[in-house]
């Protein structure tokens, strides 16, 4: 892997999150995040961000009962 390389932090609609080279095109159902930068740079990113592992509808689910 290079360790020079472009990331980006991918998330999806249920607020999952995905390192993706920033290079490359964005798949299907994922959307820029905001970040980008080292592949260190955003895996520290998403390791703040992201600190409830759980899909967004499980999480909606669970609070309604």
């Amino acid at each position: 892997m290079d360790d020079n390389a472009t990331f980006q932090v991918l998330v999806n609609d249920e607020d999952q999150h995905s390192l993706w080279p920033a290079d490359k095109e964005i798949p299907d159902g994922w959307r820029p995040e905001g970040k980008t930068g080292t592949r260190q740079e955003c895996m520290d990113h998403v390791d703040e961000v992201w600190t409830d592992m759980r899909p967004r509808s499980l999480r909606e689910r669970m609070a309604a009962e």
